[in-house]
């Protein structure tokens, strides 16, 4: 047989050869047995506190009070503030515009002339009535002279009445040429100047008083359960109670806050959203304080509105909650169980629980991916954790 045969017959039989002493002199492998290892997870030991639930939500700041300033009289202004401007500050009772007051002086003096004339002839009717009187006890006067003499009187009467209105008009359009702040405030917009003719009741400026500062803030209708807000009727409300609030915004680079408290509830609740406006009061907006800024009319702000007390919650992560209303708690021999709980809050990322857990319970935290009632885990105390329940264990 040529050698390009015989060359792979003998590898391949060597290759046999070598397999078969493999084979031979292997030693058998150990079998070990299998081993389970409960999954590790962290526990939450239950600390029941009594706390205070807190709302967020945010609006934007704007006046108590707010008025269209309108002449009451017409003519053509001949002075202005140097406060009314966009912006300008004043003081109650300080002069704010003025009015040409040439033609209600005028009409001033034609009132104290009509009033003049009335009063005579108030004195000669009555003379003449007075007259007639006597001559009727006399028998001596007619009584067409007698009834004439009474109407005489009764028309000067009217005449004088009618003076004397409008002469008090008069009076008082002279006193309104003179345009004063009805409150401390501000100017939010203006549109008037010297020598403009201006109209009775044109609106010739916007103002705002300074006393008060105004926030309106929806909240859901949810989480009026938990605010102690004015709801009742009116007579039995009390302003002293208000809910305090935190107001915070970012202003010229840097964080501040105001407070305030909540005065009352807008009436209705939004259909759509179904959220109620609650209002808040902030005193004296506008006061210096160190570097903080005015909580000026316009600004966004954020708010956190400071509600009621709730006892016995046991605060948890979102983490912990399984279900709609479950937790996972651990034993004490390490063995996981469902127990169902109160839910008082879902927040962002906490779950606050009113009921169903006791002082001491141990809450696993760690994400499982099929729990089983029962199922064996390894704990791992957080230092919190480890440090409540030596607290709990010491004071038993």
């Amino acid at each position: 047989m040529s050698k390009h045969v015989l060359a792979p017959i003998f590898v391949l039989l060597v290759g046999i050869s070598i397999a078969a002493a493999l084979l031979l002199t292997a030693r058998p492998i150990p079998k070990k047995p299998l081993r389970f290892e409960p999954p590790l997870v962290r526990v939450l030991v239950a600390s029941p506190e009594t706390i205070r639930m807190r709302v967020s939500t945010h609006g934007t700041v704007m006046p108590r009070t707010e008025s269209e300033l309108v002449p009451e009289v017409a003519g053509r202004v001949e002075w202005v503030s140097p406060a009314l401007v966009s912006g300008g500050f004043f003081t109650r009772g300080e002069p704010l515009l003025r009015i040409e007051s040439l033609d209600y002086d005028l009409a001033l003096e034609q009132g104290r002339a009509r009033r003049a004339r009335a009063e005579s002839d108030l004195a000669n009717a009555r003379v003449a009535h007075t007259r007639q009187l006597d001559l009727a006890k006399q028998q001596a006067a007619s009584e067409a002279a007698r009834d004439d003499a009474i109407n005489r009187l009764r028309v000067a009467e009217a005449a004088m009445r009618e003076a004397e209105a409008a002469l008090a008009k008069a009076e008082r359009d002279l006193t309104r040429t003179e345009i004063v702040a009805p409150y401390d405030g501000r100017v939010r917009s203006e549109h008037v100047d010297v020598g403009q003719f201006v109209n009775r009741g044109a609106g010739i400026a916007t103002i705002y008083a300074v006393d008060f500062a105004e926030v309106r803030l929806p909240v859901q209708d949810a989480e009026l359960a938990f605010l102690d807000l004015p709801l009742v009727h009116r007579a039995e409300a009390d302003d002293s109670l208000g809910a305090p609030v935190t107001l915070k915004a970012r202003f010229a680079g840097r964080d501040h806050q105001w407070q305030g408290k909540v005065v009352r509830t807008e009436g209705e609740l939004d259909p759509k959203t179904r959220m109620v406006n609650v209002v808040v009061q902030v005193a004296d907006p506008y006061a210096v304080r160190g570097q903080k800024p005015p909580l000026s009319v316009g600004l966004f702000v954020e708010a956190e509105i400071i509600g009621a007390v709730a006892n016995d919650v046991v605060v948890l992560p979102r983490s912990a909650l399984h279900g709609h209303s479950q937790v996972l708690v651990v034993d004490g021999e390490d063995r996981l169980h469902f127990r169902d709980v109160d839910i008082l809050r879902i927040n962002r990322d906490q779950v606050l629980v009113q009921g169903g857990l006791a002082m001491g319970d141990r809450i696993c935290l760690s994400p499982l991916e099929t729990p089983v009632e029962g199922m064996l885990v390894r704990v791992h105390e957080t230092p919190a954790a480890l440090a409540t329940r030596q607290e709990l264990e010491a004071s038993s």
